[in-house]
């Protein structure tokens, strides 16, 4: 459905649009119906209802993105975020296991983070804003967002011994997809928690049309989100590295679905990712609170050096500040 709407605009026949619109308002329906047969289990029941939530929620967010996207370089180019005012106190935020364990995962993470850039914040290693320091200037190392996923990814894989992630993709994802799912939400939650903030178990769209219980993961306000107040890094950094290493390298399929009106992410272990939410990404606006005024997005799709070749001095006064990490 979210393809056909997407191209509905591209179709010149007044008739077909009408014809479209009638056939998935009867679809609807009849999903809607099925829903109400008294001899449908309970089970069915439920699992239907909560596909069609998801399903509503899931347009929700594809319509909020596209509604900004639309004009990334118009008047509505950058989302408002979630008030500063309710930010978490992200210090006392712990995984399962406590603050020792997250922080021995902290300057794991950030020892092999600068290993793969090259270089690292004066910070210390256990510092959150170090590890922020260190985001930064990998992004603003590197114009290419194609460089900056792969390092990414690099760096996850370097977390593991080098035979895991293949051995696992045979072992556990194929012959017991629904298992490795359910462990590997469990697993990010306690490796992840000291990363992201407050996060919780919960049930997911997955492959299949279906729904996987405990499959998912909900991210309820990130951190390195927050933090780093770029939706380009958001992507580029953490949402598409992390899918691709687990599709690729886990052999377990991984949507995340983040929220900027909120800064929730969603992982759905079991659900691969589709082309239209691969380019909502891509397309997401930037954030008002954005250090960079919006530089960072044009830097990371090759625009940044071009736009200042060609700019007059009368665009330059009237044109956002570059991006301070690359001054």
């Amino acid at each position: 459905q979210l393809l056909i709407l997407t191209h509905l605009d591209m179709m010149k026949s007044n008739k077909i649009k009408c014809a479209i619109l009638q056939f998935l308002a009867i679809f609807t329906n009849l999903m809607r119906e099925c829903s109400s047969f008294h001899n449908v289990p309970t089970s069915t029941k439920f699992a239907i209802s909560k596909m069609n939530y998801l399903r509503e929620k899931s347009r929700s967010m594809t319509a909020k993105t596209r509604k900004f996207a639309s004009d990334v370089h118009g008047p509505n180019k950058f989302v408002e975020g979630p008030s500063r005012e309710t930010k978490p106190e992200y210090e006392k935020i712990h995984g399962p296991f406590g603050p020792l364990l997250d922080s021995i995962f902290l300057q794991i993470f950030r020892a092999k983070m600068a290993e793969k850039v090259g270089i690292d914040s004066k910070l210390p290693r256990n510092s959150y804003d170090g590890l922020m320091d260190l985001t930064s200037l990998m992004n603003a190392r590197y114009s290419q967002r194609d460089d900056i996923q792969r390092i990414a990814q690099d760096i996850l894989r370097s977390l593991f011994p080098s035979w895991l992630p293949s051995s696992f993709a045979w072992m556990f994802a194929k012959p017991f997809p629904s298992f490795s799912a359910r462990m590997n939400a469990w697993a990010t939650l306690v490796g992840g928690t000291w990363l992201m903030g407050e996060c919780q178990i919960n049930d997911c769209e997955i492959d299949g049309n279906k729904i996987g219980v405990k499959q998912g993961l909900l991210v309820k306000r990130c951190r390195f989100l927050e933090e780093s107040g770029c939706a380009s890094i958001c992507v580029n950094s953490c949402k598409i590295p992390t899918q691709n290493f687990f599709n690729q390298d886990m052999g377990l399929p991984l949507t995340m679905t983040p929220d900027y009106d909120t800064f929730e992410c969603q992982f759905s272990f079991g659900l691969t990712p589709s082309a239209v939410s691969e380019l909502d990404a891509r397309q997401t606006p930037c954030l008002s609170r954005c250090p960079s005024s919006g530089s960072m997005r044009k830097w990371h799709d090759s625009t940044f050096n071009s736009d200042i070749d060609h700019k007059t001095d009368n665009d330059t006064k009237n044109s956002p500040p570059q991006c301070p990490l690359m001054k």
